[in-house]
């Protein structure tokens, strides 16, 4: 099973592996307090990409093919947490405002829609 959830929600032991997958550390979490097995910065949305992204929703569309594209050709990257999926759950972890537009979102989807590959 794959989900995400905000930093700052209750660590549960559903939540299986956590990964934190942003690029920037969430204010006021400590590593402890995260309880997530790796920060994986490398397969955040690159530092241009959230530039011109800055949470622009008109942009929302674009920014998802851009950062699919990212991911594709970044195999190693995802590796640690495909390797996790195969033998259990895993919960991505992710700090933004916004629920319901944030790359945890779009990782999520790309890693379900390779896994049926």
């Amino acid at each position: 099973m794959l989900k995400i959830k905000r930093v700052y929600e209750v660590v549960e032991e559903s939540d299986g592996v956590r990964f934190f997958v942003e690029r920037l550390w969430p204010r006021g979490i400590s590593k402890e307090k995260l309880h997530a097995q790796a920060w994986m910065k490398d397969i955040s949305p690159s530092a241009d990409l959230r530039r011109w992204y800055a949470h622009d929703l008109n942009k929302w569309v674009e920014f998802q093919q851009r950062y699919r594209a990212e991911l594709a050709k970044n195999e190693a990257g995802l590796k640690p947490i495909q390797d996790a999926m195969a033998k259990g759950s895993v919960t991505l972890l992710y700090s933004a405002q916004d629920t319901e537009h944030n790359s945890a979102i779009v990782l999520k989807s790309f890693l379900e829609d390779s896994r049926k590959l």
